[in-house]
């Protein structure tokens, strides 16, 4: 039992995502794994009350294991948590299952960005409430 709450996501697999040997390819990875984080900081922090994540997260850094090969089928499910706050960054943990089994582990360095003004910014006190109960310690 952990003592953090996983958010979690089902991301479909479309048949764009396959490669020439009919599994997903190792770059669609992202985009599942992007799909999973915009649900996250867009729909889920909006249901919390919060907007200021659709104002503009980069990303500084992804990292990505893969464990073994996802065919086309059902979706995957996304699981994610906190690994890392820091003043003006936080990284996102995240593990991939296909049809309940591992499949890929991954990370990425999410950086709090004013579009508009095109800088970085500090995680604001509601920002940091929002990603407390995900915060793995």
């Amino acid at each position: 039992m952990t003592d953090y709450e996983r958010f979690v996501h089902h991301v479909p697999v479309r048949w764009s995502d396959m490669d020439a040997y009919g599994h997903v390819n190792n770059a669609r990875f992202l985009t599942l794994y992007e799909e999973a984080r915009v649900a996250m900081f867009f729909v889920g922090a909006r249901k919390h009350g919060l907007g200021s994540f659709e104002e503009g997260i980069v990303i500084a850094r992804h990292e990505i294991d893969y464990l073994r090969p996802v065919d086309y089928g059902d979706p995957v499910r996304v699981e994610m948590w906190i690994s890392e706050v820091r003043a003006a960054s936080f990284t996102v943990a995240y593990e991939l299952f296909d049809a309940d089994v591992l499949a890929s582990r991954a990370k990425s360095v999410c950086v709090p960005y004013h579009l508009a003004q095109g800088h970085p910014r500090r995680l604001t006190d509601a920002e940091r409430e929002f990603l407390r109960p995900y915060v793995a310690s």
